[in-house]
């Protein structure tokens, strides 16, 4: 069983390693995460005494390889960092203007890894409702 078990243990490990190529490495995400994080509160804005309005419009440039990559996942992994900035915001007791959204994209340029930028969107008006008689 000894030749086995190594032969499965080896196959174990390639396997594992193949399936993390096209997904950045856990220490990665919770990089991200925090730099999220930071762009939330580097960037948040005081209205009041009681409201602190953040930035609502997170774009993460990915290098074009690692896009391409994340491609197909790509929905899932920005409901997660959406879901990680509402969770920063709302211990943080901060405000949005408009619904949070975190979208990847390929960096034009050459970037270490990844790069963040962050803004304010306002919600998008709705279109009043034309009500017709008959």
């Amino acid at each position: 069983m000894g030749f086995f078990g190594t032969t499965e243990r080896a196959l174990e490990r390639w396997t594992t390693n193949v399936w993390r190529l096209p997904f950045p490495a856990k220490r990665q995400q919770l990089e991200v995460v925090a730099i999220l994080h930071r762009q939330c509160d580097d960037n948040a804005l005081i209205l009041g005494r009681q409201r602190v309005l953040a930035p609502n419009a997170y774009i993460v440039e990915l290098l074009p390889e690692i896009h391409r990559q994340l491609a197909a996942s790509a929905s899932p992994l920005e409901l997660h960092l959406v879901n990680q900035v509402r969770r920063h915001a709302a211990e943080q007791g901060y405000t949005f203007a408009g619904p949070v959204t975190v979208g990847l994209r390929p960096a034009a340029g050459a970037t270490p890894r990844f790069r963040t930028h962050s803004r304010i969107a306002p919600a998008e008006p709705q279109a009043p409702r034309l009500v017709t008689w008959t």
